[in-house]
This record gives structure tokens, C-alpha cells and sequence, in this order.
């Protein structure tokens, strides 16, 4: 394997601030690598130094002769009224060029052909067919086709090609630049957060271009399951060093905490022997004072160098200061906290989605997941009351108390962090301070302006209000966006040990698997509902997939071929009856589980009504399962006798 380049003992700073401080790694042709680390450990500071846009203080980086470096942040649009297509387009500015000077020959050769100059035509022939070869190495031939295939794959529609570039959100440019970069096809790619921005569908095609792509790339991502599924080695950037693991994100994680454990053993045995070494430094010593013998002072010295040589174990940080979630014990909602029917909401010509009909209960956790403009923030704003829908009717449950977490912006005000949250909550300046605290906001951080507030800070900020207001239905918009891995770990233990129930959109899916039972998907105007989190989400969908009738073939004049065909029909109906059916079962038992819990709750024990409502509403269940149970051995029975 060849070495692409090396980093070696690299530190960088910034004033007197010092970033990066003996970065030492290497890179081989075609690796997929992540870079991990917390907000400022200076991830975005090492990709600049490799992209060559900043330079190391001290140390050196390798670089072989004619690497093509990509740079995702690299975005540099010479006319600021360029149009998405012309921007995508940059990407073959030397093919562009060679197809320029393929036209400038071709009239030169009409012109020589008229002259009827046979050895002129010949040069100019043999020169046209070098250009043609450089035009076709240089991906001449396939720029339509290129610009379509990554344009689709990261979902910028072909509509939206003749959008002007500066008339973009930075999501979008960033997208248009990630795009660029991938049409682009450099020999090492450098990627700050690729996954930003881009919906489900996008991440999942983004992870298949990676796996395949020939070049190497080093990612800088927040996003767990991305890096599960992309890359087999991590370097972690900690204390301005970095650290590298050859293994994905998930194992990663595991070998840190026993390398962890591992140094503070190995730690803790070298302080044992150093402190022995010390007291038997002093005790040579004092008896050298005593008898005046000048061995001892020797053997006092020898030990002294022995010391002074001893590479000495860094003492471990095992428990990094990271955010406390954790919530104040608030009042329970009633049973029913959310019901949604026949809801339809639309804008100008274009519909979101319609009659959709959805129950969210006590405890239960949903996740909203679907594609960028399907409508999921404006189904949130519906539920909150934010926006009307066109039809239909949406209740919030008894003694329900929502907190809101949206996609927003700091607001412009000039007060301080501290002012802006001790004004939101009428509180103290000691009892904030302290509030703050558990939130990353301390000392001088507490004193920044809450407009220059980063994204990670603002979230940290707003979650730390709504916590604070002991909501018992927490409703969140992409949570985890601009979060590092520690705050978003944290936010995840909250929300498993928060005793109310959650509504939350996200494209993160490792946050989805951690905490949802629920999965809401909205695609195609209406909302499909399965049971457990991502991955069992995407175990049925693949199912579904798998029974989906298929487009009908060319019909066959031979009898038994229409017969067969009919029977497949009828088996891939069956069967998605039945995937049906498993879906509304699983949804029925958890209707049972939670009803059996209430019965056995005290707090009913003494409500003669209520606990009467509750059998009576347990016996409706039983039967409604005792009747998805026979409809679902019928269909199991119907396919047996179908595909005989």
C-alpha cells in the first residue's frame, strides 16, 4: 500500500491559543476515514492545513507530487450570478477547454479541406484525435450524465438548475458544493460534515458513492451511523493530539474506553513505583547524611536518573465534563397525548400531505422521518398550533405540557447569555450560573452575546430553557443538528430516562435507533407507521419491497406461464396483507401492554370508574387481537393453498 501523505508532529495556533499540537497520521491510497472529536477540537483546522489553505506552524506535512485535493468548504463561484447548472458544470473546466480547442480544429480543418492541403489536414487530423483522447480522459463524454447522477443522488432536482447560486440558503450551497466536489472526482477528498443538510435518501446514496469511490477520504462527521457504514479507520482529535483506531465509529468507542481503562491501570502502577522510587531516593539520602557513606548518594542518584528517564503515563481523563440533560420530574399527561384525523395541509399548488390519520399515548416515542419539503417541520407546527391545517382536526391530550425545540436561528438581541436565560426563567443570578453550568456554560462563556451564539451552543441553550419548564411531551425539531457526538450521547440518556413521552424529527439514525419505538414516515402525502426504531423500520421496508407486484411482463401465449403469473399475484397480495396485519398486531399487543400496566398501577386502584374503564377497554383489545390473529392464519393458510 502507497502512502498518499503524511502528517507529522503538526501544532498550530491561533494567537496564543494553541489548536493542535503534535497531530502525527498517515493516509494510504483508497482508505475511507473518519475524524472525530468534540466542537473545537480544532477537526476543521486540520482539514484546512491538509487542503493547503492554512499553513502548520511547526511540523510537516507530505504530500505526493499531482494529487488532486477536493475540499468540501472550497467553494469559490467567480460570478456571483452563476446558476446551480453552471456551477456543477466547473467541474469539467478541462474537458470544457479541450472541447473549445475541438472546435476551433474542426473549422480549421474545413477551412484546410477547401484548400485541399493534404499534409496540413494530416496534422491537424493527428492533433484532433490527441485532443479527443484528452477530452474523453477528462470525462468529456460523460458530463451529462455525471452532473444527473450526483444532482439526483444528493437531491437537487434538474428543476432547479437555472436557480442562481448566490440566491441560496447555505444548506443548499453547501449541498451544491458537496455535488461539485463529488462530480469533480479528486484523488483525496476532504469532507467537513457531508452529511449536513442532506435528507435520509441522500445520506444512504452519499454512503454507497463513498464505499465505491476509488479516491480516498477523510471525513470530519458527527453522524455515527454514517461512519459505521463508511469508514474502517477513525483518528480522534483530543487535547490537540490526534489518536488513531483502525475500525469503524461503534468499535471505536469500545477499544477508547478499555485503552481508557488500560492507561489509568497503567497509570496508577507507574505512580506506585515512581512514589517508591522517590522514597527510596530520600531515605538513601538521609542515610547517606547519617553515616557520611557516599554509596548511598550514588544509589540516591542512580535512581534519580532512572526517574528523570522514565517516559511518564499521562493520567487519563476517564469522565470528559459533558452536558447534563437531565430533566426535572414533571407532572404526567393523561393516556391519550396526541390524535390527528384526516389532516390535510397544503400551500399554493402544491399538497404535503393528506388525510392522515395518527394516535401518539403516554411514554411512547416517535420519529418523523422522510425527505427534505415532505413536510414534516410544518406537521409539528400543525400540532402546535403555529399553523392551521386545511382539514381535519388535531387534539392535544388532558395535562399535556409540550416543549419545543425548533430549527431556528439566535435571536438578535444584544444581552448575554446569562441576561437572556435568567430573563426566560426569572431567576437568580447564583441559581442560573449553576443551571448554566450543567449545560457547558461557565466562567466567561456565561458573558457572551447570545446572537454569536454557535449552533451547538444556541441548542444547548434552548434545550437547557425547555428542560427547565418541565415539559411532559417533548416536541423536537432535528436535535442533534450542530451537536458534537459527547452532547449528542448525553441528550440520548435523557431522553431514555425521561418519563414523558417524544415527537422528534431526524435524519440522525443513530439517535433514531437509540431512542425511537416509533417510526412516522412521510413520503408520498400520507404517513406510513411501523414499529421500533431505524433499523427495524428499514428490515419492513425492505419487506414491502419485496411484495410489491412487480411491473407486469409481456404476455405469453402459453396457458400455464398466465396461470403461474396469477398465482404470484395472488401470493404477493397474501403477503402484503399479512405484513399488514403483523403491523396492526404489534400495535394492538402494545395497546394491551400498556392497559395491563394501568390496571396494576395503585393510582387506579381506589377509581372504581376509571379501573372499569380500563377492563372494558383491555377486553375490546383482546378481542380486536383474538381477530388479527384469525385474519393473519387465514392469509398464511391462503398462500399455502395459493402456491400449491
Amino acid at each position: 500500500m502507497i502512502n498518499m501523505f503524511t502528517c507529522h508532529q503538526i501544532e498550530k495556533f491561533y494567537g496564543a491559543t494553541q489548536v493542535l499540537s503534535n497531530i502525527t497520521f498517515e493516509f494510504n491510497a483508497g482508505e475511507k476515514v473518519g475524524l472525530v472529536g468534540q466542537n473545537g477540537a480544532g477537526k476543521s483546522t486540520l482539514l484546512q492545513l491538509l487542503a493547503g489553505t492554512d499553513t502548520p506552524d511547526r511540523g510537516t506535512i507530505a504530500i505526493p507530487r499531482g494529487t488532486k485535493i477536493g475540499y468540501l468548504t472550497q467553494i469559490q463561484v467567480v460570478n456571483p450570478e452563476s446558476t446551480i447548472y453552471e456551477v456543477l458544470l466547473q467541474s469539467f473546466q478541462e474537458a470544457i477547454q479541450l472541447q473549445s480547442k475541438l472546435h476551433e480544429l474542426e473549422a480549421e480543418m474545413s477551412e484546410q479541406a477547401v484548400a485541399a492541403d493534404e499534409r496540413k489536414m494530416e496534422l491537424l487530423l493527428r492533433r484532433y484525435a490527441e485532443l479527443q483522447e484528452a477530452f474523453e480522459r477528462a470525462g468529456g463524454y460523460e458530463i451529462e450524465i455525471r452532473i444527473a447522477q450526483v444532482a439526483n443522488g444528493l437531491g437537487i432536482p434538474a428543476e432547479s438548475f437555472d436557480r442562481k447560486f448566490i440566491d441560496l440558503s447555505g444548506g443548499e450551497k453547501t449541498k451544491v458544493g458537496l455535488a461539485k466536489l463529488l462530480i469533480e472526482r479528486p484523488d483525496f477528498l476532504l469532507l467537513d460534515e457531508p452529511t449536513n443538510h442532506l435528507d435520509l435518501d441522500a445520506v444512504e446514496w452519499l454512503e454507497q458513492y463513498i464505499i465505491a469511490y476509488e479516491g480516498t477520504c477523510l471525513i470530519a462527521s458527527h453522524d455515527r451511523y454514517f461512519l459505521d457504514r463508511v469508514v474502517t479507520k477513525i483518528i480522534e482529535i483530543e487535547d490537540g493530539e490526534a489518536t488513531t483506531y483502525l475500525t469503524n465509529y461503534s468499535d471505536y468507542h469500545k477499544e477508547k474506553q478499555q485503552n481508557l481503562l488500560q492507561q489509568f491501570a497503567d497509570y496508577k502502577d507507574q505512580q506506585k513505583r515512581i512514589k517508591q522510587m522517590k522514597e527510596a531516593i530520600k531515605r538513601y539520602i538521609e542515610w547517606g547524611n547519617i553515616g557520611g557513606n557516599e554509596k548511598f548518594f550514588k544509589k540516591a542518584a542512580s535512581i534519580q536518573k532512572a526517574l528523570d528517564r522514565m517516559d511518564k503515563i499521562k493520567r487519563p481523563v476517564l469522565e470528559r465534563k459533558k452536558v447534563d440533560f437531565q430533566p426535572n420530574d414533571a407532572d404526567r399527561s393523561g393516556k391519550d397525548v396526541l390524535s390527528l384525523k384526516e389532516v390535510s395541509k397544503g400551500y399554493d399548488q402544491r399538497q404535503l400531505f393528506t388525510d392522515i390519520s395518527l394516535t401518539l399515548t403516554y411514554r411512547d416515542r416517535v420519529a418523523i422521518i422522510g425527505g427534505n419539503g415532505a413536510g414534516k417541520s410544518t406537521l409539528l407546527k400543525l400540532i402546535l398550533g403555529l399553523e392551521q391545517p386545511d382539514h381535519g382536526e388535531i387534539r392535544v391530550g388532558s395535562r399535556v405540557e409540550i416543549g419545543y425545540l425548533a430549527q431556528d436561528e439566535p435571536p438578535e438581541k444584544n444581552v448575554t447569555v446569562l441576561e437572556y436565560f435568567r430573563h426566560e426563567l426569572g431567576l437568580e443570578e447564583g441559581e442560573a450560573r449553576g443551571l448554566l453550568a450543567r449545560y457547558l456554560f461557565y466562567g466567561a462563556s456565561v458573558f457572551k452575546s447570545v446572537m454569536s451564539l454557535s449552533g451547538g451552543e444556541w441548542t444547548r441553550l434552548k434545550l437547557a430553557l425547555i428542560m427547565q419548564r418541565t415539559p411532559n411531551f417533548l416536541v423536537l425539531d432535528e436535535p442533534t443538528n450542530h451537536l458534537d457526538i459527547a452532547s449528542r450521547e448525553a441528550l440520548e440518556e435523557m431522553l431514555e430516562e425521561f418519563r414523558g413521552s417524544v415527537l422528534t424529527i431526524s435524519h440522525d439514525r443513530y439517535f433514531v435507533n437509540r431512542i425511537a419505538e416509533h417510526i412516522w414516515a412521510l413520503r408520498n402525502q400520507k404517513v406510513a407507521r411501523y414499529i421500533g426504531n431505524f433499523d427495524a423500520y428499514k428490515e419492513q421496508l425492505e419487506k414491502e419491497k419485496a411484495v410489491q407486484v412487480q411491473p407486469e411482463t409481456k404476455r405469453v401465449n402459453a396457458p400455464i406461464r398466465e396461470r403461474n403469473a396469477t398465482t404470484e399475484s395472488e401470493i404477493r397480495k397474501t403477503e402484503r396483507r399479512k405484513v399488514q396485519l403483523e403491523q396492526q398486531i404489534a400495535l394492538k399487543e402494545i395497546d394491551r401492554c400498556n392497559l395491563e400496566l394501568a390496571l396494576q398501577n395503585e393510582e387506579y386502584q381506589t377509581d372504581t370508574a376509571e379501573l372499569s374503564r380500563l377492563y372494558a377497554e383491555h377486553t375490546v383489545v383482546e378481542q380486536e387481537l383474538s381477530e388479527l390473529y384469525e385474519a393473519w392464519l387465514a392469509m398464511e393458510e391462503l398462500n399455502g393453498e395459493v402456491g400449491k
